[in-house]
C-alpha cells in the first residue's frame, strides 16, 4: 500500500505575542468610522461647549466677571465643559461600536480576526481616546478667538485627560457589550452617565454645596475627572489633585481589566 506523503499541515497561524498589524489596522478603522461623519461626532459637541457657554455667560449676566476658585467664572468654566464632552463623547464612541456591529449583524467579522480580546479592547478604546482628545483640541482652537486661554501645566491636562477618556471608553465598551439595542443604551446614558457628568462639578464649585454633599462628591470619579483636567488651567481645584490622579490611576486599571475580562467572556457577544 503507497502511503501518501502528508505536504500540508493544519495549524494555528501565528502574529507573534502582539499582532501589531491587525491592532493598527482596528484602531484606523474606528478612527475612520467617526471621522466619517465629522459633523455629528465632532462638530455636534464643539456646538455644545459652545451653547453651553454662551448660555450660561448670559445667565450670570456680568460677562463671566464671577469669582470661581480665584479666577474669572468663564475661565473656570471652560475646562469643565471641555472635560464633560470629552468624556461622554469617548463613551458614546466606544459603546456605539459594538451596538452597531451587534444591530447590522457583523459584530462575528470582529469576533473572528485574528485578534486577542486584549488586543480589540485596548484598540476600540484608544479609538475613543482619540475621539476626546480631537474633541478637546477643537473646542480650545475655537475658544483660543473668543477667550484668554491659558494652560498652566500641559502635562497635567494630557495626562487627565487620557485617564478620563481611557476610563469612559471602557466604560462605554462594556454599556455596549450589555446592550442589545440601543434603548438599552439610552437608558445606560440618560439615567447613568449623563446624571453622573453633569454632577460632577463642571458647571459650578462644590464648595457652593452642603458639606455633606461635598463628601459624596469626593467619591464621584467624574468629579475628579473634571477637577483635576481643571487644574491644569487655573492652577487651583475644589478636591486634592495628588488624590484625584491616584484615583483615576487606579481606576483606569481596575476598569480596563474588567472591561477585558467581560469581552474574554463574551458576555452577550458570543450567545
Amino acid at each position: 500500500m503507497v502511503e501518501i506523503e502528508n505536504k500540508y499541515k493544519i495549524y494555528e497561524k501565528k502574529f507573534g505575542y502582539f499582532n501589531w498589524i491587525g491592532f493598527q489596522t482596528l484602531i484606523t478603522k474606528e478612527i475612520l468610522r467617526f471621522l466619517k461623519v465629522a459633523g455629528q461626532t465632532l462638530g455636534a459637541p464643539a456646538i455644545n461647549i459652545i451653547l453651553f457657554f454662551t448660555v450660561l455667560n448670559i445667565a450670570i449676566g456680568d460677562g463671566g466677571r464671577s469669582d470661581a476658585l480665584g479666577t474669572n467664572f468663564m475661565n473656570f468654566l471652560l475646562p469643565g465643559l471641555i472635560a464633560q464632552q470629552a468624556m461622554t463623547q469617548a463613551f458614546a464612541h466606544s459603546s456605539s461600536s459594538l451596538i452597531i456591529q451587534k444591530i447590522q449583524g457583523n459584530l462575528f467579522d470582529t469576533l473572528v480576526a485574528p485578534l486577542s480580546a486584549f488586543e480589540t479592547v485596548t484598540a476600540i478604546i484608544l479609538a475613543s481616546i482619540s475621539r476626546g482628545f480631537l474633541i478637546a483640541l477643537i473646542s480650545l482652537l475655537i475658544f483660543s478667538f473668543i477667550i484668554d486661554i491659558r494652560i498652566e501645566s500641559f502635562l497635567h491636562v494630557f495626562v487627565v485627560l487620557f485617564f478620563s477618556t481611557f476610563i469612559m471608553g471602557a466604560l462605554g465598551l462594556m454599556a455596549g457589550q450589555y446592550a442589545n439595542k440601543f434603548d438599552e443604551l439610552a437608558t445606560i446614558q440618560n439615567f447613568l452617565v449623563l446624571p453622573a457628568s453633569f454632577l460632577s462639578g463642571s458647571f459650578f464649585s462644590i464648595q457652593r454645596l452642603p458639606e455633606i454633599l461635598q463628601k459624596v462628591m469626593l467619591i464621584n470619579p467624574f468629579f475628579y475627572m473634571v477637577d483635576t483636567f481643571r487644574f491644569g488651567f487655573i492652577s487651583n481645584s475644589d478636591g486634592s489633585t495628588k488624590i484625584g490622579l491616584i484615583y483615576l490611576f487606579l481606576l483606569t486599571m481596575i476598569i480596563w481589566y474588567l472591561c477585558w475580562k467581560l469581552f474574554k467572556s463574551g458576555y452577550r457577544i458570543k450567545a
